[in-house]
């Protein structure tokens, strides 16, 4: 007995390790964490409880960006694959391009997520392809051109996407060889000219508009 529970200590670690400290329910119980014996470790303190379904490891050091580990394991669906991709300004602000900064997590999930959500967050539902995501340890974000173009559909303030793209563009964030091969049509289209304008203008030397 108390070889498997040290065993079921190990699991839950390797797991709550990938995740800055954290888990769920539903990955506890993989693991041998019954009901019982999770209420156990929550009453002993061993476990902080953040909201329904998702636990802490007490006095696991701190990580970078929990706020969006804890989302990410709060979309997850029934097989207990997270659903979330953050996206938009909150991906942008990952990446460090530009100047975002939002004061909500932007989080795009597929069309057909139905979990209500209290606030915190603005929700986008959309279908994101493979190339359209970037795979972290604990969450995923989109890449920084989904994330651009996401922000010109959602119509940031210009001046500030106008910013991200030269920063993107200057750091090499974005290849700006690929966008000028790149052709498509509808709103990715009109976002890859408008890419295009803006990299003529400051090759040119023009201001900001």
């Amino acid at each position: 007995m108390r070889a498997n529970r040290k065993d079921n200590e190990r699991s839950l670690f390797e797991i709550a390790n990938t995740q800055g400290g954290y888990f769920t329910a539903k990955q506890a119980r993989s693991v041998g964490y019954y009901n019982r014996l999770q209420h156990y470790h929550r009453k002993t303190g061993d476990w902080e409880l953040i909201e329904r379904g998702i636990y802490r490891l007490r006095n696991y050091p701190n990580s970078d960006r929990e706020d969006l580990i804890r989302w990410s394991l709060w979309s997850a669906n029934r097989k207990g694959e997270p659903q979330a991709v953050f996206s938009h300004e909150t991906a942008l602000a990952f990446h460090e391009i530009g100047d975002f900064m939002p004061a909500r997590i932007h989080i795009t999930v597929p069309p057909g997520f139905r979990k209500k959500i209290a606030g915190g967050c603005i929700i986008h539902k959309a279908v994101l392809s493979v190339s359209d995501i970037e795979r972290h340890a604990a969450f995923k974000v989109t890449t920084p051109l989904r994330s651009l173009f996401d922000a010109y559909v959602s119509h940031v303030e210009p001046d500030q996407l106008e910013r991200g793209i030269i920063d993107a563009a200057g750091r090499g964030v974005i290849r700006m060889d690929q966008i000028l091969e790149e052709r498509a049509e509808g709103p990715m289209g009109e976002f890859l000219a408008y890419v295009r304008h803006v990299r003529n203008r400051v090759a040119h030397g023009a201001p900001n508009a």
